[in-house]
């Protein structure tokens, strides 16, 4: 099964995720595609890292998700990728923008030919006021037009606020 959790900073995404993987009963693999850049960053991850069960696997890839994908997707494993959204950023900040629609491209040809149980993760960031600069305008739109694409490919999309699940689909 294929799921698409999506939801504000701080709404329960990625506990929901978590908690999906230990009850599916699998083998889990966690791909993170936070980078740590500065000390914030490196404090969130670290949280999350203290939250997850150290028996789960860990791929850290901030760039070639599809690859990733590929590499550890089995009939026997649920893999959690938190998060689209700062996978999306590390690619934009990356300025190629050919490299960026050709890793979107990749992911999405990819999601149909994943085994297992994938559960992606991502941050809504379509819902409040459209953003003043261009930079964050094309990351809500590209963000956007992903989140749409891969909730038709997934199998269940859900919408996380205040810690409580709304099922989409």
């Amino acid at each position: 099964m294929k799921y698409l959790i999506l939801g504000g900073a701080r709404s329960g995404k990625s506990r929901r995720a978590e908690q999906m993987a230990a009850d599916s009963g699998k083998s889990v693999t966690y791909i993170a595609t936070a980078t740590a850049l500065d000390d914030e960053m490196q404090a969130r991850i670290a949280h999350h890292q203290q939250l997850r069960p150290a028996h789960w696997n860990l791929v850290e890839e901030p760039l070639a998700l599809a690859d990733a994908l590929h590499r550890v997707s089995s009939p026997d494993r649920c893999i959690i990728v938190d998060c689209l959204t700062l996978w999306l950023n590390n690619l934009l900040c990356g300025n190629n923008e050919q490299r960026m629609q050709n890793e979107i491209a990749s992911l999405l040809q990819t999601v149909p030919q994943l085994q297992g149980d994938i559960i992606f993760v991502s941050n809504e960031t379509g819902m409040g006021i459209v953003p003043a600069g261009a930079l964050t305008r094309q990351f809500v739109d590209t963000s956007g037009r992903l989140h749409q694409s891969l909730a038709v490919a997934c199998d269940h999309a859900t919408l996380m606020v205040a810690g409580l699940p709304i099922k989409l689909k």
